[in-house]
């Protein structure tokens, strides 16, 4: 029987050999096959098994949300693979998507985080607070810093910026841009004075190399809705609408699907995202109503697949 040590040493040897080096002793012929044979047995883990392996290591409660977010479906659809460069929109401080991506692009990949910029933040009211908005001015290193250690043992890259600051050395250089239940608020909070959709998309078209992807899953309204209940406000945007405004960015609808459709769920012009899972905002103490809306699920969303152009 071969040991180990042998077996190494003729890899070792027919890998200087390849180089164009000779060989320090000749190689035998029987370790050779025993060398093929190993090589040929060896696992090959796909890209398929190495994500399912990623998913299944995620924390429970992330995994409790599979059912309603098809996470690998969904990065299939994409057709994101490891080594890629990926940007991923309002990844958030928890990093749903981010714990998978990282350590599924792996060593050779990077993954740059996309924030609102703080002059849109400080549209929202409420939560934005001085404080809040403080913090926001320092997001991109804040943020990379935390989603170092989501890695998953890899060395994939990780940076960030927030909208209207990118750095136009990474032009061109962006495999695909993920937008994630975050295109209505860039659409709400649009005025005369700033178009906030206008500058995301050039962004997102500016990053992306030639015939780059631009991925959206947004939260679907009915399109019998009213215009004005669509346009973000409420979570919701119509599938039409959503088409229509990133092709006059500059790119082509690739491919439509409905992975992450949710039949169940037909807002009405008074009702919005939040109601449903995993928020629950208009329930309150109603166990009744809390328990409808478990029953509902998470939104219904279209995924759509775009290419720059």
């Amino acid at each position: 029987m071969k040991t180990q040590t042998s077996v190494l040493a003729v890899i070792a040897a027919l890998s200087f050999a390849a180089c164009g080096g000779p060989a320090e002793e000749p190689v035998d012929a029987a370790e050779t096959e025993v060398v093929e044979e190993i090589v040929e047995a060896a696992p090959v883990v796909d890209n398929a098994t190495l994500l399912a392996g990623i998913l299944d290591a995620q924390e429970d409660d992330n995994k409790a949300r599979f059912g309603d977010r098809h996470p690998a479906e969904t990065i299939e659809f994409i057709g994101i693979e490891p080594g890629m460069t990926v940007a991923e929109v309002l990844p958030g401080g928890g990093g749903w998507y981010t714990k998978i991506l990282l350590p599924y692009l792996g060593d050779e990949g990077s993954l740059i985080g996309i924030d609102y910029s703080v002059d849109m933040w400080s549209k929202f009211g409420g939560f934005a607070t001085p404080e809040f908005l403080e913090a926001k001015g320092s997001w991109a290193e804040t943020w990379t810093e935390g989603a170092l250690e989501w890695r998953g043992g890899t060395e994939a890259d990780v940076s960030a910026f927030a909208f209207g600051s990118r750095d136009a050395a990474t032009d061109g250089t962006v495999d695909a841009v993920l937008m994630i239940r975050a295109l209505h608020h860039l659409n709400r909070f649009n005025t005369d004075e700033k178009d906030y959709m206008e500058e995301a998309l050039a962004d997102v078209h500016a990053l992306l190399k030639p015939d780059g992807t631009f991925a959206v899953v947004q939260h679907r309204g009915p399109e019998a809705n009213d215009d004005e209940w669509a346009k973000g406000d409420n979570g919701y945007m119509k599938q039409s609408a959503v088409i229509a405004i990133v092709e006059a960015a500059g790119f082509e609808l690739v491919e439509e699907s409905d992975i992450n459709a949710n039949p169940l769920d037909v807002p009405t012009n008074e009702e919005v995202v939040w109601r449903l899972p995993p928020t629950l905002g208009t329930s309150g103490e109603d166990p009744e109503l809390r328990a409808a809306m478990q029953a509902i699920g998470e939104t219904d969303r279209m995924t759509l697949k775009f290419r720059k152009v």
